[in-house]
């Protein structure tokens, strides 16, 4: 390996290992839960849902610390990543309560908007729980941020590990009560999770006073305001993904059960292995951010060393995505069958997994690639690129479901992923890129406000001939 690619590998393996933890551990939950019934496993899906559309507020203050932590970092500026580090704690604080107190008081109200009966009111005792602790998972995420910010991956994923490790044990103890422990159901998980996350955040929180940052009184307003801009395309991205996943789901029921079931099954194998194109696209923002700081630290222009750190997050990236299409093709079937001994259901997941074959390249480098763009301070091109991209997603394959049944919906994933890599890495001439204020090829000091949608002719990723 040369250039980027060591460094990119160092800090995109720990954030693989971190979130891989996290997807095990829920399913071993959802195992628990399964136990209880319908209604139970109703209500944990409302709660895993309703926490992921919170999570895409979090993740615009978590990955704006980051992408500001980082490029204070690489400038060294500390007093600025001090700075950074007090409005981001001040964020999620506000964010906290503005989210746990409605949230709590609603919990009814949100429950019966989705489910009825037992369900409704299993989700009700869940949200009762889970919004008065939701400043736990708030606060994880921000000091998570924080280490990374500075290039240490290890850390979150040691308390991921640790946090994990707390809820395997928690789970089948408070939801089925074995011994003297009380059964306590659907309540029992949440509390699990509550528990695991008090205990991961108070062994980050000691962690944390080994890397005292400088505490400057004054500019916090307007870092707080460069944060939440920097971080808004982060979390667009992800709302409008979720937004569109959901859609998807709807048009699959239309086929049936089985292709409900299998697109679930095969949704879960390619959990997996996306999720590594999520580590490179954090690995590939933190090393974008600290070169655009260090650059400005030198008095250069970041423009070349980007586009060669884009070169080498491509390089990884598409590599990663063509193993994925292969693996996935190769291995859909006995993959499938250790989902489901469901003839019909198997052969719908067999059939997306190898369509998603298709699928996972352009993907993988659409997701990485804009970690480059979003952190080095072009915002706009890559949030164009996705809203464009998924509503070509939906147009094609509502119209390819027609002739092709379900396998048009899978069609129309590719084609929405090449929109997306296509509009990505479309040139932007000079002219029209100066004429809106872009390319200019200075990042914003920190303290200042940044203008997330600027810069893109600068990021715009050019294939190096040489490869």
């Amino acid at each position: 390996m040369r250039g980027h690619l060591p460094r990119l590998v160092a800090l995109a393996g720990p954030v693989y290992g971190e979130l891989l933890s996290g997807v095990v551990a829920s399913v071993v939950g959802a195992y628990w839960v399964a136990g209880l019934g319908a209604p139970a496993v109703a209500a944990v899906t409302l709660a895993g849902t309703v926490e992921n559309l919170l999570l895409g507020l979090v993740l615009v203050v978590a990955s704006g610390t980051t992408v500001r932590l980082a490029h204070a970092h690489g400038a060294g500026d500390r007093a600025g990543a001090g700075r950074v580090a007090r409005a981001a704690w001040r964020l999620c604080a506000l964010g906290s309560l503005l989210i746990a107190v409605p949230g709590f008081l609603a919990r009814d109200r949100i429950a019966a908007a989705f489910l009825d009966g037992e369900a409704a009111a299993l989700a009700a005792d869940w949200f009762a729980v889970a919004f008065p602790a939701f400043a736990l998972f708030f606060a994880q995420r921000i000091a998570d941020e924080l280490f990374k910010g500075v290039g240490d991956t290890r850390t979150p994923l040691r308390t991921a590990l640790l946090g994990n490790a707390l809820l395997l044990v928690l789970d089948p103890l408070l939801i089925l009560g074995p011994g003297p422990f009380p059964a306590l159901g659907v309540t029992g998980a949440a509390l699990a999770l509550t528990t695991s996350r008090a205990l991961a955040l108070a062994v980050t929180a000691l962690l944390r006073r080994r890397h005292r940052l400088p505490a400057p009184a004054g500019g916090l307003l307007a870092e707080g305001r460069a944060i939440t801009a920097t971080g808004a395309p982060f979390g667009l991205d992800f709302t409008a993904r979720m937004g569109v996943g959901a859609v998807q789901l709807g048009l699959v029921a239309a086929f049936g059960v089985p292709a409900v079931a299998g697109y679930g099954v095969g949704y879960r194998v390619l959990l997996i292995v996306t999720m590594a194109f999520y580590a490179v696209r954090q690995a590939a923002a933190i090393e974008a951010a600290r070169l655009t700081g260090a650059a400005r630290r030198a008095g250069a222009a970041p423009a070349a060393v980007v586009r060669s750190l884009a070169r080498d997050t491509a390089r990884l990236a598409g590599a990663l995505g063509a193993g994925a299409a292969l693996l996935c093709a190769a291995a859909a079937r006995p993959v499938a069958a250790l989902f489901t001994d469901d003839p019909a259901v198997s052969g719908e997941a067999v059939g997306f997994l190898r369509m998603a074959g298709l699928y996972l390249l352009p993907y993988a480098l659409v997701v990485a690639l804009g970690g480059v763009h979003q952190a080095a301070g072009a915002g706009r091109r890559p949030v164009l690129a996705v809203l464009f991209g998924l509503t070509a997603q939906l147009a094609s394959g509502t119209a390819l479901s027609g002739p092709l049944g379900v396998r048009g919906l899978w069609a129309g994933m590719t084609i929405g992923a090449l929109v997306q890599l296509a509009l990505l890495l479309l040139p932007v001439s000079r002219r029209r890129a100066g004429a809106t204020g872009e390319a200019t090829g200075r990042p914003e000091p920190v303290g200042a406000r940044p203008d997330p949608t600027s810069r893109s002719d600068v990021l715009t990723y050019r294939p190096d001939p040489r490869s």
